[in-house]
């Protein structure tokens, strides 16, 4: 590293340590079946990779960082338990991950991923013949649902209570869980967030752990941290290997400073 501007993404991984990138659930609760209906499970030959949120009937927000080889993905929706046969498991036939993502430590961390109930193939030709392919998107009702994101810029007040949800383990070196599980968080300011993640990237909502047993731990990051019925964050890292329960705060990608990117991919 020659410049001083290098020298952040160094301070934040030798302050940081080893990150974990992800959501596992701690101390939650099973989410009620006709709740969270926007909950996407992010897979690669039929197991869960990561979380997701469905905000459009042909578009899901999940973490950049989901995005490590192998990189063909599915995306399965309607369903809370994974096990289930009753559920819609969608192509993605294209995706964007933030053109300045690097790396978790140095934020941007979020990717929309384009789904379509057609290969991408035929939904290209579909699009060639007749110029669109509504066939192609996501049904909206039988459990699956769309969720809102912020309108504009915010700020998220600290100790708001809001909600994370994944498919991830419960403790320490346990296994997955088959049922998606949900739980409150409260909201920690970017001041007392910075102290604990010395070169805290911008652009990011710090909430649950950290003098708490409740949030995220390893597993299915690209969640959403739901927050007066909003997506406002994605879930993107916290401290690695440990779930009883890390000394630091939860970190989540700021949905509101992203709304103009998303805004453009969505209108094409």
């Amino acid at each position: 590293m020659h410049a001083l501007d290098n020298l952040l993404p160094y301070l934040v991984f030798t302050c940081f340590g080893q990150l974990a990138l992800g959501s596992i659930i701690i101390d939650g609760q099973k989410a009620a079946e006709n709740s969270m209906l926007y909950m996407v499970s992010v897979q690669h030959n039929e197991h869960h990779v990561c979380g997701g949120f469905l905000i459009t009937e042909e578009y899901v927000v999940t973490a950049a960082h989901c995005d490590q080889p192998p990189t063909v993905f599915t995306v399965v929706i309607g369903t809370h338990n994974l096990k289930k046969t009753e559920k819609t498991v969608l192509k993605v036939i294209q995706k964007y991950k933030h053109p300045t993502y690097e790396n978790v430590g140095m934020g941007n961390d979020i990717m929309l991923l384009k789904v379509s109930r057609l290969s991408s193939a035929l939904c290209k030709l579909c699009q060639y013949l007749y110029s669109e392919c509504l066939s192609s998107k996501v049904q909206l009702g039988n459990g699956v649902q769309i969720i809102q994101l912020p309108h504009s810029e915010i700020t998220i007040k600290e100790n708001e209570i809001c909600q994370v949800a994944g498919w991830g383990m419960t403790s320490t070196n346990s296994r997955p869980v088959d049922e998606l599980r949900v739980v409150d968080v409260s909201v920690i300011s970017r001041e007392v967030c910075a102290e604990m993640w010395p070169g805290l990237p911008e652009n990011v909502i710090c909430a649950g752990g950290y003098k708490t047993t409740k949030g995220f731990c390893q597993g299915d990051s690209g969640g959403p941290l739901v927050c007066n019925g909003m997506a406002v964050g994605v879930v993107s890292f916290n401290k690695h290997a440990n779930c009883a329960y890390p000394d630091v705060p939860n970190v989540y990608t700021d949905v509101s400073k992203y709304l103009s990117w998303i805004d453009g991919i969505l209108k094409g």
